[in-house]
């Protein structure tokens, strides 16, 4: 079978990676996400996924807490379920990388566009944590980014 698609980016929100936990990582129930994910690969076509952190924090809901402190925050659960995606992924056989839009180089490469492609076009799956790098903005406003 053709892929209809070169490459498709896949945002996967922190609570569906809860899977019935509601918080936290359900590997279980990341290891179903990641399957597709492992035959499109095996197809040649590019992935790439952006992760949300809403199993682990919500700024939102933070009660008084300076808003950006708490961006902040969320940005650094998203790093966790990065981190999650990809070994999974590696488990499974698939050549995966962690980006994020702040630095953290004994965790993640650092996300840079040119390096992102070339990844991709390696065959390997690069995973997105962070969003943006900026408060205010959602993961879904980084997702929409990475995929332009």
């Amino acid at each position: 079978m053709e892929p209809k698609y070169k490459r498709v980016l896949l945002k996967l929100s922190g609570e569906a990676l809860a899977g019935e936990q509601k918080s936290g990582i359900d590997f279980d129930t990341v290891t179903k996400y990641c399957e597709p994910v492992k035959k499109l690969v095996d197809m040649g076509v590019e992935v790439a996924i952006v992760v949300g952190g809403g199993n682990f924090w919500r700024g939102r809901s933070s009660g008084s807490m300076d808003r950006t402190r708490a961006d902040h925050m969320g940005m650094l659960a998203t790093v966790i379920n990065a981190l999650g995606v990809a070994d999974t992924l590696q488990q499974m056989g698939v050549d995966a990388r962690v980006q994020t839009a702040l630095a953290m180089p004994q965790v993640a490469e650092l996300y840079v566009k040119d390096k992102a492609e070339r990844h991709l076009s390696k065959g390997r799956v690069v995973v997105f944590g962070c969003g943006t790098g900026n408060p205010f903005f959602s993961t879904d406003t980084g997702a929409a980014l990475r995929a332009v």
